[in-house]
């Protein structure tokens, strides 16, 4: 499959997100997209940035999802990290400590440019695992309100799903192509057993005044077992697509456009004001 065309069918519902988004009036000063002039409103007083996963970019990920929170008053910033010069167009390769320099680095940049004390963080995949070590690894939990991680690997992907993924959205030739010119890091990193994962997981992964709400799919083909997702702690909201809509078949790449997902990313952004998913999405089964 040509690389992009499986996201295109998990975004088939992008029309009707859009005419809901459109629906809904926005709440901050100024809003859009990476817009740094933006000021977070009282009813959403913590900026958000989003973090997608490997293989990919801010512009191919969680960007629908960004589109949709913008036009419901939040600021709203992502970035594409851990991109090679030699591919600048494919992000989330390099090792999972060293994206998480620069990922710290433009929660700071939002920061300083919003006013706000701290910044709420979603992730997809590999930006879920970049959500939570974030928060465990840099020194700045005080920055950080909440994490949003959806599908992340938090103890660890298994070879032939990040194989899998890869094939998917790069093709065989760009994937035979990177691994000639850099190697990739990333895919010995989010292994179980990589060093990510084990400074991840030594001690507790939450930590202490960030609220944690881990999200994915019964479904989920990549980041398997699924449970290998959520974070067994006190404290911690981990949730499946499927506790809320039995029938939805969503898969790992779908996570990112799933509008049962987004629903529940809302929630946990605004959990004073959550709201039950009346009319469940199906979403794309891979």
């Amino acid at each position: 499959m040509a690389r992009g065309t499986k996201r295109w069918l998990a975004a088939i519902g992008l029309a009707a997100a859009l005419v809901t988004s459109a629906a809904v009036p926005a709440q901050a000063a100024s809003g859009g997209n990476n817009d740094f002039a933006c000021r977070p409103s009282a009813a959403h007083p913590n900026p958000v940035v989003l973090l997608h996963g490997t293989f990919a970019t801010y512009y191919e990920d969680l960007n629908f999802l960004q589109a949709d929170l913008a036009a419901r008053g939040y600021c709203t910033f992502s970035l594409t990290y851990g991109a090679y010069p030699q591919f600048p167009l494919v992000g989330g390769l390099k090792p999972v400590a060293e994206s998480s320099l620069e990922i710290k680095a433009f929660v700071e940049k939002v920061r300083a440019a919003t006013g706000a004390a701290k910044v709420d963080v979603v992730g997809h995949s590999e930006g879920g695992l970049q959500a939570i070590y974030l928060a465990k690894m840099q020194g700045i939990q005080s920055e950080i309100g909440k994490v949003v991680g959806i599908a992340p690997p938090t103890h660890g992907a298994d070879a032939s799903g990040l194989l899998t993924l890869a094939y998917t959205l790069l093709g065989k030739s760009t994937w035979d192509t990177i691994v000639k010119t850099i190697g990739l890091p990333i895919f010995a990193d989010e292994l179980d057993g990589g060093a990510a994962i084990v400074a991840l997981n030594t001690g507790p992964v939450a930590q202490p005044g960030i609220a944690y709400t881990i999200i994915t799919s019964r479904y989920d083909e990549l980041v398997t077992p699924t449970e290998t997702s959520f974070i067994r702690e006190p404290g911690v909201a981990n949730q499946y697509v499927q506790d809320f809509c039995p029938n939805d078949p969503v898969g790992h790449i779908g996570e990112a456009y799933d509008l049962n997902v987004w629903h529940l990313v809302r929630n946990a952004l605004d959990p004073a004001n959550a709201t039950p998913i009346k009319l469940c999405a199906v979403g794309s089964p891979g």
